[in-house]
C-alpha cells in the first residue's frame, strides 16, 4: 500500500474526523462519495470526495508535489467533473505529506489568461502535532507534523499508540509506523515501537513493580538509590528470562547464569534483540558478542 492510498483509506475510514480537520470547524454529516468521474472515467486512487451538508470536500494527499498532469490542472480537471455531476459548492484541500525541495513554489491556483481556479493546500510538516496527537482518527499522521525534535515526537507518538484499546491498537500502530518510514528510518521506528510494546505490557509492569519492591526493601539498608537501581534491575532480569523461556524454550544452566550477570544497560538491549531470536542458538551468538 502506497503512502497516499493509506491516506485515502485512513479519510475515508473517519470521513467526519477528517473534514473536521481539513475545514478546521466540526463536521456532522458526512459521506463518502464514489471517486469514479464521468466524461474520460478516471480512478482517482488517492483521492477522497466527501458529501458534506450542501457541499462537496475534495480532500487529496500527496506524498510528492510533482506529478503528472501538473497539481493545479488536475485540481481544476477534478473541480469542473465534481460540479457538473453534483452541482454543488466545492471545496478543494491538497495534503502534502513530505516537504518539497528547497525553494519550491507551492501553487494553489491554476492561472491561465482569464481562467483562475484556486485550492488550498495543507502542509503536514507545519501543523501542530498535539491535534494529531489527541485523535486516534489522525494519530498516523502525527509523525509527520511540526516538531524540532523529531525522535522525541515519535517517542510521544509510540507511547499515545501504546494507550489505544487492544483491540484497534495493532491496526493503528501499523498505520502510523508505515506513515512515519516517510521521515523516520526504518531501524529507529522498529525500535521504538518494539520497546514501547514491552515497556507498556501488564507483564513486565508487574514484573518491574515487583523488583522495585525488592529493591526498596534493599535500599533501607543499603541507600534507597541503589536499592532502586537494584529493584530495576532485578526486575529487568526477570522478565528477560521468562520471555526468553517462551522465545527459545527452557535455558540451560550455564547460560542463566550468564545472564544473570549482566548489567542493567546489557538487559535492555537483550529485551530488544530477544524479538527477533528463533533459537537458542541465537541467544548463545547474542551473548558471544559480549565476550
Amino acid at each position: 500500500m502506497s503512502f497516499d492510498n493509506l491516506c485515502k483509506l485512513l479519510s475515508e475510514k473517519h470521513p467526519t474526523t477528517f473534514a473536521s480537520w481539513v475545514l478546521g470547524t466540526p463536521q456532522k454529516s458526512v459521506t463518502v462519495l464514489k471517486t469514479e468521474l464521468s466524461i474520460e472515467p478516471i480512478r482517482a486512487d488517492y483521492v477522497t470526495f466527501l458529501q458534506l451538508e450542501g457541499r462537496i470536500l475534495h480532500l487529496e494527499f500527496q506524498t510528492k508535489l510533482e506529478s503528472t498532469p501538473p497539481l493545479p490542472l488536475r485540481m481544476l480537471d477534478y473541480w469542473v467533473r465534481l460540479y457538473r455531476l453534483y452541482r454543488l459548492p466545492i471545496t478543494q484541500v491538497v495534503v502534502l505529506l513530505l516537504p518539497p525541495a528547497p525553494e519550491t513554489v507551492i501553487e494553489t491556483a491554476f492561472i491561465v489568461e482569464n481562467t483562475r481556479h484556486e485550492y488550498r493546500v495543507i502542509c503536514m510538516w507545519e501543523e501542530n502535532p498535539q491535534l494529531f496527537l489527541n485523535d486516534e482518527a489522525l494519530l498516523p499522521l502525527a509523525p509527520l507534523t511540526a516538531t524540532t525534535q523529531p525522535q522525541v515526537l515519535l517517542q510521544q507518538v509510540v507511547g499515545r499508540v501504546n494507550q489505544i484499546q487492544p483491540q484497534q491498537r495493532a491496526q493503528i500502530s501499523a498505520y502510523t509506523q508505515i506513515l512515519a518510514g516517510l521521515k523516520y528510518k526504518k531501524d529507529l521506528i522498529r525500535q521504538l515501537f518494539r520497546e514501547g510494546m514491552m515497556r507498556e505490557s501488564v507483564i513486565y509492569q508487574e514484573i518491574l513493580k515487583e523488583g522495585e519492591q525488592i529493591g526498596e526493601q534493599r535500599g533501607r539498608l543499603e541507600g534507597e538509590q541503589r536499592g532502586r537501581q537494584e529493584g530495576r534491575q532485578e526486575g529487568e532480569r526477570s522478565l528477560i528470562l521468562r520471555l526468553l523461556n517462551r522465545r527459545v524454550g527452557e535455558l540451560p544452566p550455564q547460560v542463566r547464569e550468564r545472564i544473570e550477570i549482566l548489567s542493567l544497560e546489557q538487559l535492555e538491549n537483550l529485551g530488544e534483540a530477544l524479538l527477533d531470536f528463533q533459537a537458542i542458538t541465537d541467544l548463545e551468538a547474542w551473548l558471544s558478542t559480549l565476550e
